[in-house]
């Protein structure tokens, strides 16, 4: 296949079985092209039980159901990570969180917190696992699509869960669920809703473009940590939910964040004359304080972090 196989909302689909050893593989190309030209694809054949996805689903949905006292327990670790309740800004959105889904210690910390139930901790730790793992491949496959053959670049960055559940109403339906923005991380893992739409993301056009359910996917969205390790190659998707029907939406995020503590910047690989260094080194604590701080939330936050433009050498 040259051409990028698309769904019908036109977004990029990737195959996770047609990928082998040699990068000259048909489908690294297209992974890189999707990652360029869209900053989001989703991808089949992923190696998730499609039997675990649908338990997850009810899991979340039970969680969801727990007095707010409850749901309150879910504390923040980093800015953002707890339990987040309807606002001002986002009035139909809650969601739970927890860092850091490859922590045993906090995986325990976030089943207490909720009162999970044995067979939901099984659940969740199980689920937890799979998508960590699946993570960790799809980066080493980007990081591959783009010359690096590192099996260790992104194993100590922590990873992100985030529990979505939209209280849509026949009053809501045409206005916004989620304010647009960017992901601050690297990678996104998304199980969207396998009945309700309204997802949305931009393409380089500027035009947003629906991304309909279609169950036993994950859809992936980049960020804006990955277009500063890409020195700019990587697109941030711009994406947006939109109430299309009353109904309860349910998603479940997963976010390869960034280094806990070193710098995020391009690898060497990546820089020369021709692709000058575009960011300055920062680390992802810092940049996430940054967006916070600024409210950019659609990405224009890495301009504050542009390298200086510096005079050809002659």
């Amino acid at each position: 296949m040259g051409d990028l196989q698309v769904e019908n909302s036109s977004v990029p689909v990737i195959d996770l079985l047609e990928f082998g050893d040699s990068l000259a593989s048909e489908a690294y190309k297209k992974l890189r092209e999707a990652c360029e030209e869209w900053g989001c694809f989703r991808i089949v054949n992923h190696g998730v039980s499609l039997n675990l996805m649908v338990e997850m689903k009810e899991v979340v949905r039970s969680l969801f159901d727990r007095p707010i006292e409850i749901k309150r327990r879910n504390t923040d670790v980093i800015a953002g990570s707890g339990y987040m309740a309807p606002s001002a800004v986002n009035p139909l959105y809650e969601a739970l969180g927890l860092y850091d889904l490859d922590s045993p210690e906090a995986l325990c910390t976030f089943c207490d917190q909720l009162d999970a139930l044995p067979h939901q901790r099984e659940v969740i730790e199980k689920y937890a696992g799979v998508i960590h793992e699946l993570l960790m491949d799809i980066g080493r496959k980007l990081a591959k699509s783009m010359g690096l053959d590192n099996s260790v670049l992104f194993k100590k960055w922590p990873c992100q869960f985030r529990i979505n559940k939209y209280n849509f109403t026949p009053e809501s339906v045409g206005s916004s669920g989620v304010q647009i923005h960017t992901d601050s991380g690297f990678i996104t893992i998304l199980q969207d809703d396998e009945n309700v739409g309204g997802l949305e993301v931009m393409n380089k056009r500027g035009e947003f473009l629906a991304v309909d359910p279609w169950p036993d996917t994950f859809l992936l969205n980049l960020g804006d940590v990955a277009k500063a390790w890409s020195n700019g190659r990587f697109c941030n998707v711009k994406h947006r939910v939109q109430c299309k029907e009353a109904s309860i939406r349910i998603s479940i995020a997963s976010f390869l964040l960034g280094p806990k503590e070193e710098a995020i910047e391009a690898p060497r690989e990546l820089v020369d004359d021709e692709h000058p260094r575009l960011y300055v080194p920062f680390t992802y604590e810092d940049y996430r304080k940054l967006r916070l701080s600024t409210k950019l939330q659609a990405g224009e936050a890495l301009e504050l972090v542009r390298a200086p433009i510096l005079p050809n050498s002659t």
